[in-house]
């Protein structure tokens, strides 16, 4: 068998340059925030009825913080994976909500 091993033909991305925020659809955007707003006021019921039905990436992240916030980390962890974000340690429900808040004010995913 000839030709040039994989790894000679692999070209090196630099990670900022790889990733790509997907835009947000308004209507996802509109179900996001009233999820945020959902969890700013701390009712992560109310927002985990909307999650379910969003499998979308913030969908997913929001989903899994939903969990985080309510003491379920299995099930945290599981969704995190589907939005391709990393669980996040210690007390950081209130820097997650942030951090989702901002990603939809700023229109990507």
């Amino acid at each position: 068998m000839s030709g040039t091993p994989l790894a000679k033909t692999t070209r090196h991305v630099p990670a900022a340059k790889a990733v790509r925020h997907a835009p947000i659809a308004k209507e996802a955007s509109t179900s996001i925030m009233k999820v945020v707003q959902h969890l700013e006021a701390g009712e992560w019921q109310s927002a985990h009825a909307l999650v379910q039905k969003d499998a979308t990436p913030l969908g997913c992240w929001a989903h899994g913080l939903v969990h985080l916030i309510e003491g379920d980390l299995e099930n945290a962890k599981y969704w995190y994976r589907r939005a391709h974000r990393p669980l996040p340690h210690g007390n950081t429900a209130a820097a997650e909500i942030a951090a989702l808040k901002a990603m939809v004010r700023h229109g990507t995913q």
